[in-house]
């Protein structure tokens, strides 16, 4: 084992026990390659003039760490996320902010450039690409410009 809890959501094991699908968050390089996607997304953030002032400036490396934190532990890496802050929640957590579509547009657009930065194989990227494609159409909680 690698060190850290299995995911507590397995779809299928193998006779051996292990998730039957494998461990995306292994298969794709694990913290380092989360981290360099988060912070590669941060740097486009830093940019952008409607995303920016929803990330307090002097807690910007705590956002990064957080965002890893999720989606390492979502991809099957270490729980420390939630043994730090409870359940996700996202939505809750998203509540005090407007996300309208042009939010959600703004960050999709820095995430993507974040995961070109990857060079994943297409298949991961796909995969990867989905799930923070269908978690932004979720944070929406507004339509108000």
């Amino acid at each position: 084992m690698s060190g850290h809890e299995p995911n507590p959501v397995t779809l299928r094991l193998s006779a051996g026990g292990e998730a039957a699908q494998g461990n995306f968050w292994e298969e794709i390089g694990g913290r380092a390659t989360f981290e360099k996607l988060v912070r590669a997304f941060y740097e486009g953030i830093k940019t952008d003039e409607v995303l920016l002032p929803l990330y307090p400036e002097e807690d910007l490396e705590g956002a990064i760490q957080r965002l890893t934190g999720f989606l390492e532990q979502y991809w099957g890496g270490p729980v420390t996320y939630s043994e730090e802050r409870g359940h996700p929640r996202l939505r809750i957590r998203h509540q005090p902010f407007k996300v309208n579509p042009d939010a959600r547009d703004r960050w999709l657009k820095h995430m993507r450039a974040a995961l070109d930065t990857l060079e994943l194989s297409p298949l991961q990227d796909a995969t990867l690409w989905a799930y923070l494609d269908r978690a932004a159409h979720a944070m929406v909680n507004t339509f108000d410009e």
